[in-house]
């Protein structure tokens, strides 16, 4: 005998306004209704910047530098984060502007963050980042950077006012261990995509044909 299912109504938001506003973010108070039927309030923090002709606000590149007789390597940048209070450990990254592809704006910052020149070859949907707290939308883009190229031997980072960046290769093979390397010897927080990819990296090397044990 099935249990009778309780009413639910599609949730939805009612409205939103906003309680303060910066140049980059602003908060909202969000007004919705959840699947009971009842009204509800969050407080949501939004960009300010996202361009009109895209549901994404910036994109992150997973890069792999690939060289004649090297390892490939994963491209990251090392930055200091204000909100954080310390070192960060991420995928170069950035916002799309007005009339730009999520391909191009990938290219630009790749080249403005690490002075590498890089090829897309993949780009996923629009992604969310932290959708407890926020809207922001990211394209994650993927891209192979020939570093036997006459650009990429020795390239220059094209930064802009107020920004220092450390660019850091990490061998794909080893990446979560080289990143457990870092957390040891500096205080630095890995972004969460970075870690979940070096997982995942882990997983496709040394466990590919590892059968799982299941508990009895």
């Amino acid at each position: 005998m099935s249990c009778p299912k309780k009413d639910t109504v599609e949730p939805h938001v009612v409205k939103e306004e906003v309680i303060a506003a910066g140049k980059w973010v602003k908060l909202e108070k969000t007004t919705y209704v959840d699947p009971s039927g009842s009204t509800r309030t969050w407080e949501t923090a939004k960009r300010t910047t996202r361009p009109s002709h895209t549901a994404a606000d910036g994109v992150g590149i997973i890069a792999l530098l690939k060289r004649t007789l090297h390892k490939d390597c994963v491209v990251l940048v090392k930055q200091f984060r204000p909100p954080m209070g310390c070192h960060t450990l991420e995928f170069p990254a950035g916002l799309i502007d007005d009339n730009e592809s999520a391909e191009s704006a990938a290219l630009r910052e790749l080249k403005e963050e690490t002075g590498y020149k890089g090829e897309v070859v993949g780009v996923t949907p629009v992604t969310c980042l932290d959708p407890g707290l926020s809207n922001s939308t990211t394209h994650i883009v993927m891209v192979n950077i020939n570093g036997d190229d006459i650009e990429n031997i020795n390239p220059t980072q094209q930064l802009g006012d107020g920004e220092f960046v450390e660019v850091i290769l990490l061998p794909l093979d080893e990446f979560q261990k080289k990143i457990n390397e870092f957390l040891t010897k500096d205080k630095i927080v890995v972004d969460s995509k970075v870690y979940i990819y070096a997982m995942g990296m882990a997983q496709a090397f040394f466990k590919p044909n590892e059968l799982p044990v299941l508990k009895q």
